[in-house]
């Protein structure tokens, strides 16, 4: 588990270090002016989908009912080819629908933009973006099928392409003068080609043979829609959270590039650690299940709540306490300035409060999708979303685009607090071991002495976080000392307390 668990996290921080290398060119040519508002609504478009339809419904379901079946050596080919095919039919109509009512589809994510050039720009960014859905949605499944057969380094590793033509495209752009906007909403469905093709070639190379056919409701075909159902259900709850977020925001020249650029930040220890632990947690409890090996599931589980603590509590004190340095460094260049990263680094000290409920999610989740119940997961997200509509809203006058980001990181914590409330029905595979126990309040003990180390070297010498060259070292040498203090905390911590 720690193996697999490393081979996707090292290739999600390396598909996230070359996000931000795109994010700071993004930053520095377009700053969070109408353009980016723009692009970063149409590409959120395809993204929703594919969250909803590939990694919220059909992977989620999917996901456990093959491996259960590779487990005990059914006829997981067949109907891996009639999952991609059944989702090829349903990715080309909604392709259709969506170019004949993309206005309709932009004012839904941002109302704010109507009357002013971004809802123009945002539509026709959308329409040339949204076919990067067909691509990626297929990508999303056959990585399923690969991460079932415990080959995650492909399915990892793909992202790494996006950002690559991305970074290249920016690159190009600027320095030929082209219309930046437009070249980028053209290469986001041949970076979905590009991850297809590849996920495509890791399945060659694994033996799996997949085979297009004409979609059937076969009885597996139903067995999968019906659990997907609630999935998509989740998946579309998920979403609504984000979409609320972003038309609080879109009322504000600039919000929604700032809650972009702070969720981007958070994004990195959520993918490395939350995302890893999800991928590589799913497939192996479904397979203990079909097993009936209830202890083997309960130690992968406590883990991987283990590890997502140990990273994810550090990582939210350090976001939070050095956000402005961290947000100056990255992105302040350019077109991005002052103003933006004074803005764009509360939105991130908010997310960062949230980010050890979004990382401990991806362990319980597992727990019901590998049991086939997506139904519950769906059920605990609508009360999130309340949550996060109430915050998000009722704020929204009195603190404008802080109010989105407040309401994310509280439904994050509702999300997170439900989940293991309802766990606790499923008996001794959901249960907290002894070790857990043991090394949660010594992270917690750990990560505070390095909050405040990093608190008080800030404080001493804040000047040299914001001197033109110098700031790069600062940053760098606060980032690994913090590192070193929270791993000697611990292991001290450790050693007195045997």
């Amino acid at each position: 588990m720690l193996k697999n668990l490393f081979t996707v996290s090292a290739w999600t921080g390396l598909s996230r270090l070359l996000g931000f290398v795109r994010d700071v060119l993004f930053a520095a040519v377009l700053g969070a002016g109408p353009v980016a508002d723009a692009f970063l609504v149409a590409f959120s478009l395809p993204n929703m989908f594919r969250r909803i339809l590939a990694e919220g419904a059909l992977n989620l379901a999917f996901v456990p009912i093959y491996s259960k079946k590779l487990e005990t050596g059914k006829n997981h080919q067949e109907f891996a080819s009639q999952a991609v095919s059944t989702l090829a039919a349903v990715l080309i109509l909604l392709v259709l629908v969506a170019q004949l009512i993309m206005p309709a589809m932009v004012f839904a994510m941002a109302s704010g933009y109507f009357g002013d050039t971004r809802f123009n720009t945002a539509t026709l960014f959308g329409r040339i973006a949204f076919p990067y859905i067909f691509f990626i949605a297929l990508a999303a499944l056959l990585s399923g099928i690969l991460n079932s057969h415990r080959r995650f380094w492909v399915a990892a590793a793909a992202p790494v392409l996006l950002n690559i033509i991305f970074v290249h495209v920016l690159a190009v752009s600027y320095v030929a003068s082209y219309d930046i906007g437009l070249v980028m909403a053209v290469s986001v469905p041949v970076a979905g080609l590009a991850q297809l093709l590849f996920v495509f070639m890791g399945i060659r190379r694994a033996g799996i043979r997949i085979e297009l056919r004409l979609p059937r409701l076969t009885p597996d075909i139903r067995h999968l829609l019906v659990i997907a159902a609630p999935a998509a259900m989740t998946g579309g709850v998920i979403q609504l959270n984000l979409l609320i977020g972003r038309q609080v925001a879109s009322f504000e020249q600039g919000a929604v590039a700032w809650l972009n650029y702070a969720d981007r930040l958070v994004q990195v220890p959520l993918g490395i650690v939350g995302v890893a632990v999800g991928v590589v947690l799913l497939p192996a409890l479904s397979r203990k299940l079909a097993a009936g090996d209830v202890s083997g599931g309960n130690h992968l589980f406590n883990r991987c709540c283990e590890i997502s603590l140990a990273l994810s509590i550090p990582a939210a004190v350090a976001l939070a306490v050095f956000s402005v340095p961290i947000v100056s460094v990255l992105f302040e260049r350019g077109a991005f300035g002052e103003h933006d990263t004074s803005r764009t680094a509360l939105a991130l000290m908010i997310y960062a409060c949230g980010l050890p409920a979004f990382v401990f999610q991806k362990a319980y989740q597992p727990l019901f999708f590998a049991r086939e119940d997506t139904r519950t997961p769906f059920k605990l997200s609508l009360v999130a979303m309340v949550t996060n509509a109430v915050v998000a809203v009722g704020l929204m006058q009195t603190l404008g685009y802080v109010a989105a980001a407040l309401g994310t990181t509280a439904s994050g914590w509702v999300l997170l607090i439900l989940f293991m409330h309802r766990a606790r029905r499923l008996g001794q595979a959901a249960t907290l071991d002894r070790q857990f126990w043991w090394s949660f309040p010594r992270i917690l003990l750990a990560s505070a002495a390095m909050g405040g180390a990093l608190f008080a070297a800030y404080l001493w010498g804040r000047e040299f976080f914001f001197m033109p060259g110098i700031r790069y070292v600062a940053v760098t040498l606060l980032t690994f000392s913090g590192i070193a203090i929270y791993a000697g905390v611990f292991l001290l911590l450790k050693m007195w307390t045997r």
